[in-house]
């Protein structure tokens, strides 16, 4: 699992090089799209079908000296190699499929002219992503016009316009194009995108109603060096092409002009909302490469206390608790010897416990770290179970201006769970909350099966939030009992009492303060003990009900009032079987902010 790499968002591109063909808008662009390590060039030549191919031998030699003049990043002699074919078109197929690449960028019209190959030909059979481009490309780009309504190329749009900014630090803007007989609430289309664009701050967006959308976007893109747009999506029986649009405006601007064409027909409307939501993929796949972190990125103990201390920052690590004395003492011996004692990371430890039966609290006790049992903490707001009511009440109990939590039963307890979780809210001041993942092994009998554990996460959570909050589908982990954030964004945040703590907190992460605020990191490897079906049948009813709970909020709808929470479990009895039923109700706390004990409490500090 380690490294997770910061996946680019267009990984590898492939130009084409003809003889005869001036191609340096189409280098220019792949250059600034990928990087000039992840653009490959390839030589290709059409020899007529009458003729021989060995006549082009001398051409083919003096394309191999072009090809190694562009390269200024070393490849190998294999890429400059020149094909010689009576079908270049096919013969750059094949090229795509054998590299597996990510975009095929062709340069209008002098590469179709040289393969004898026309734009409609090609975008019928795109062996992957297409983009084309006309002439007008520089090496260097500062500003990008992207007339962008939704359609189902908005993803490819984004992806190329995002990337272009992240290597050249070009400006983006967006421009929504609205008929005057048409409002923003019905254009339909755009109500995928626009959600889209709400989460990347970076693009400036423009709008202009007009019924000319062609002369529109000539006079505003004037102001720019590039424009990036989709080709013209049609019905899948439809022939395609790029659109009397795109056509005319690859034909008659001056500005470079990119027009993309996903590889993959779609069967969807192109002008239904449903279409414009697939540019969220792009939103998911820049935020988990930019977000995504590794414990081991932040074993310098020693710098993350100089941004603690510069920042002027205190760091609290509440740890809820029932019945863990077997590994309760481990955890907070470890991590108070390595973060406390060598390295004053952490500021403070408490136990939060949940009324344990067993040794925990004298175990805890006897460490020297204060415990607060959540049942006599707040006792006037009434007393519920769960993890969750404990995680609530540790805001009341603590001070650190940054809040971390982990569980109590972990085995393979290392200080990583700690300094992992507060690296990524020390480094990026905009990061609010951060979430840890790993890979969790599960004993099956007397086996450890590697990656097995996570189950509830795999069947329940995760295919939640890809339905319902597909921005959080890029978390690898979201049930996972490691995470911490700032308390001012915590505070702010209503808390399930039981197992929906975990997603609830994510889904208004996502909803209050916006998937940049949010954080990810890989903390390796968790052992813990695995709970058995039922419990995680249990989980999985409370953590539906959360959902549903965020979704009646979302849409002003209620839902949950007319469902049933109870749920009939299957018990087993020596040779019989019988229901019993088990109410799982998730009740959910208010805002710590909205506590007035708590106001108090801060008001003093």
């Amino acid at each position: 699992m380690y490294p997770i790499a910061r996946n680019a968002l267009i990984a590898k591109i492939l130009v084409p090089v003809i003889h005869g063909c001036e191609q340096a808008s189409a280098i220019h662009a792949a250059n600034s799209i990928a990087g000039e390590e992840n653009v490959l060039l390839t030589g290709l030549i059409h020899i007529p079908e009458d003729q021989s191919l060995s006549t082009a031998a001398v051409d083919a030699r003096n394309l191999r000296k072009t090809l190694k003049k562009l390269y200024k990043v070393e490849r190998g002699d294999k890429w400059a190699r020149v094909n010689v074919s009576h079908n270049p078109w096919n013969e750059l197929v094949n090229i795509v499929k054998r590299e597996d690449i990510d975009l095929l960028l062709l340069q209008w019209p002098c590469h179709f002219d040289a393969m004898k190959v026309s734009v409609n030909d090609v975008l019928s059979h795109a062996p992957c992503n297409i983009a084309i481009v006309n002439q007008h490309i520089n090496a260097h780009i500062k500003n990008m016009l992207l007339p962008i309504r939704g359609g189902p190329y908005a993803e490819l749009v984004l992806r190329i316009a995002l990337s272009i900014h992240n290597s050249n630090d070009a400006k983006i803007s967006s421009l929504h194009l609205f008929q005057n007989n048409l409002t923003r609430e019905q254009d339909v289309a755009f109500k995928g995108v626009d959600r889209v664009l709400k989460s990347l701050p970076e693009i400036k967006r423009e709008e202009i109603v007009t019924d000319n959308p062609i002369d529109a976007i000539f006079e505003t893109a004037q102001n720019y060096d590039l424009l990036v747009m989709g080709a013209s999506a049609r019905p899948m029986d439809e022939v395609p092409s790029i659109g009397p649009v795109a056509e005319r405006i690859m034909q008659e601007s001056k500005q470079g002009v990119i027009v993309v064409k996903t590889k993959l027909p779609y069967a969807i409307n192109p002008a239904s909302e449903e279409a414009g939501q697939t540019a969220i993929s792009v939103l998911v796949d820049k935020w988990f490469a930019e977000n995504t972190f590794h414990a081991n990125e932040f074993e310098d103990l020693k710098y993350l206390l100089s941004l603690k201390e510069k920042q002027n920052l205190t760091i609290s690590l509440a740890l809820p608790a029932l019945n863990e004395e077997e590994t309760v003492g481990k955890v907070i011996k470890t991590i108070k010897n390595a973060l406390m004692t060598r390295m004053p990371l952490l500021d403070e430890i408490v136990l939060i416990d949940s009324n344990s039966t067993d040794r925990t609290r004298q175990i805890v006790e006897k460490l020297g770290v204060p415990v607060y049992i959540h049942q006599k903490t707040l006792p006037q707001y009434g007393v519920r179970k769960g993890k969750g009511e404990a995680l609530w009440k540790s805001l009341y109990c603590t001070s650190g201006d940054i809040v971390i939590w982990i569980d109590t039963d972990i085995v393979n307890i290392h200080p990583r769970f700690i300094y992992g979780l507060i690296g990524p809210l020390l480094l990026r001041p905009e990061i609010d909350f951060v979430k840890g993942f790993y890979r969790r092994p599960l004993k099956v009998g007397n086996k450890m099966q590697a990656g097995s554990g996570g189950r509830v996460t795999e069947l329940t959570a995760r295919p939640l939030l890809n339905l319902f909050y597909p921005e959080l589908s890029g978390i690898v982990q979201p049930l996972s009992g490691e995470y911490g954030g700032r308390r001012r964004a915590l505070e702010q945040l209503p808390f399930f009492s039981g197992y929906g703590v975990e997603i609830g907190l994510l889904i208004d992460m996502l909803e209050k303060h916006g998937l940049s605020s949010i954080g990810q990191v890989d903390l390796q490897e968790r052992v813990h003990h695995n709970q058995p079906l039922e419990a995680l049948g249990k989980m999985s009813f409370a953590i539906i009900q959360a959902v549903i709970r965020k979704l009646e909020g979302k849409y002003g709808q209620s839902i949950l009032e007319n469902i049933n929470k109870t749920m009939k479990m299957i018990r087993y009895e020596q040779e019989r079987f019988f229901l019993d039923i088990e109410e799982i109700a998730e009740g959910e706390r208010p805002p710590m902010l909205q506590v007035p004990e708590y106001l108090e409490r801060k008001n003093k500090e």
